[in-house]
């Protein structure tokens, strides 16, 4: 799943490489100029699947308030709160946090209807919204901004349309919302839109975690995949077994039970779903610091020890704990980068695939399969990396929902057999491959090569994945962003929309706006167009313009 070291080390001595050239050269010099956006694009990011515009100006009052109608229930929570953050981005400006008495403002409130009283986020819940942004006066009986949806988390990806419409003008001190009357019908072309965060390779503290969580709500992705453990550390408490987290790196590098219901529940309050991740039967050399009997030898320590019912009772108890704390219908399993060289090599685990007449392959088969039934019986779907299904397509459990990620062609061979599929080609969306330009990104396709709709519909949708061998706490979120982005709007956008009024010049201008908003929101994006993702500016200049 994770880059080769020997290529990273290239593509490193070619970029600095690069920097010695050009620090070598004029192009570093820079003379001033004012950056001047393309008024006629769009800064809607991702990209609206209809709307319609105007060309007025209306000012957006710093007291604005909330008229939610819907249950009043925990759906009026999840409204309330984020209503209160969208108001924090929006008037952040010292200048503008209350309005003066004889103050006129255009807008002065927002009125949110949801229409259903079911706020259970799964895989699939209605996220489309309809957003009417009009001058109050005597001609509008609907007035103010209006966000219509079907559930609440529709209802958030509306306040999060809404915020980016809204900018500051730093001349009358106010905020603004231009090109109104909005109207906005909006929908997401794919139910799983996620970010693969790597814990095991550096910890990742819960305050980053969260971080990224809500800047993911900013490009409306929806899962989280948190691949929380692997063969170099355990950093989760596990109460069935609590020596586990004896795999961490250190005492304090650990997640505890209440850690993880926390950031469940963050980002629930975001419609973000976090699908937790146990990769069986490799990538599971940390599980033995405190027990060592689930390796097959103290001298070979991966995969799992697949002789021993042992190894399938800790997996059992492992995935009874995660279900207290993970809702998510979705389970990933992994699955991948499976050598059982251990297992032929080891006595006791040689033995007993003669006895049970198992070849290595079939002794593969036979453990994933275990796993899936152990998910299967805490009620949840499983998710298994593409070398399952390469190796075993006709045994996999029907339900399986394999991932992608060696290359191209795995999607339209898995729904051609009926099974649905995820996207994460490490061509393209791997974001630890630093060479890899947002233009690659942008335009990766999950649905290439499946034409029949049918099929189409298997296809739940894609993941970028950030990797953790070379980033931590210091540089993961500007490695995340602004590429996570641009699969962001392959995720939700219609496609022909995108490509029709969308050429990559227009694309590109698009996305530097939308970095910029998010190192507006605090968001440590990296410049767009760098050749080496997460590197800094090479020059001075505009945000606007790297």
């Amino acid at each position: 799943m994770s880059s080769n070291s020997s290529q990273n080390s290239l593509k490193t001595l070619c970029f600095f490489t690069l920097i010695f050239q050009l620090v070598n050269s004029n192009s570093l010099k820079s003379t001033h100029q004012t950056t001047k956006l393309d008024e006629s694009l769009t800064y809607i990011w991702p990209l609206p699947s209809k709307f319609t515009s105007g060309n007025n100006t209306i000012t957006v009052n710093p007291n604005l308030t909330l008229d939610f109608t819907g249950n009043t229930g925990s759906g009026s929570g999840v409204i309330e709160e984020a209503f209160e953050r969208y108001k924090k981005i929006i008037f952040k400006h010292g200048s503008n946090k209350l309005s003066k008495t004889g103050d006129y403002f255009d807008v002065n409130k927002v009125t949110v209807i949801v229409h259903s009283d079911n706020h259970e986020l799964q895989l699939g819940v209605d996220e489309s919204y309809s957003l009417l942004v009009s001058k109050s006066n005597e001609h509008s009986i609907i007035g103010e901004v209006s966000i219509e949806a079907n559930s609440v988390y529709g209802a958030l990806r509306g306040l999060e349309t809404m915020s980016q419409l809204c900018t500051f003008d730093y001349g009358v001190k106010t905020v603004q919302i231009h090109k109104a009357p909005w109207f906005i019908q909006d929908e997401p072309r794919f139910a799983y839109r996620g970010l693969m965060l790597d814990t095991s390779r550096h910890y990742l503290p819960i305050e980053i975690i969260k971080q990224i969580i809500e800047s993911m709500s900013y490009a409306k992705l929806n899962v989280l995949h948190w691949h929380i453990i692997d063969e170099q550390s355990f950093p989760l408490e596990v109460p069935s077994y609590p020596n586990l987290w004896k795999g961490a790196y250190t005492k304090w590098e650990r997640y505890t039970v209440e850690d993880a219901i926390e950031i469940v529940d963050f980002a629930k309050m975001r419609g973000i779903n976090v699908m937790a991740e146990v990769d069986v039967p490799g990538h599971a050399e940390s599980w033995g610091a405190g027990y060592p009997d689930l390796w097959p030898s103290p001298s070979c320590k991966e995969p799992l020890d697949v002789s021993k019912n042992y190894t399938f009772d800790v997996i059992s108890g492992i995935l009874s704990d995660m279900r207290k704390i993970f809702p998510f219908e979705l389970f990933h399993l992994g699955g991948d980068e499976v050598n059982t060289s251990c297992w032929t090599t080891t006595p006791h685990i040689k033995q007993w695939l003669q006895d049970n007449n198992m070849t290595s392959k079939d002794a593969y088969q036979y453990f994933v399969l275990r796993a899936q039934e152990i998910a299967i019986s805490q009620n949840w779907t499983p998710v298994n990396w593409e070398e399952t299904f390469n190796t075993f397509p006709s045994k996999l459990n029907p339900r399986t929902v394999v991932h992608n990620w060696l290359g191209g062609g795995v999607c339209p061979k898995a729904v051609a057999s009926g099974f649905r599929c995820i996207y994460s080609n490490q061509g393209f969306w791997y974001l630890d491959h630093l060479d890899v330009p947002w233009e690659e990104v942008y335009y990766a396709e999950p649905l290439e090569g499946i034409k029949s709709i049918s099929k189409q519909k298997l296809v739940l949708g894609g993941e970028v994945c950030m990797w953790g061998e070379t980033a931590d706490a210091s540089d993961v979120q500007q490695t995340i962003w602004p590429r996570a982005a641009a699969a962001a709007e392959r995720l939700w956008s219609d496609k022909e929309a995108t490509s029709s009024t969308n050429t990559t010049s227009a694309a590109l201008q698009r996305l530097e706006y939308f970095r910029c908003l998010l190192t507006r929101r605090g968001v440590p994006a990296a410049p767009v167009t760098n050749f080496y993702a997460r590197r800094p500016p090479l020059r001075p200049g505009s945000c606007y313009e790297q």
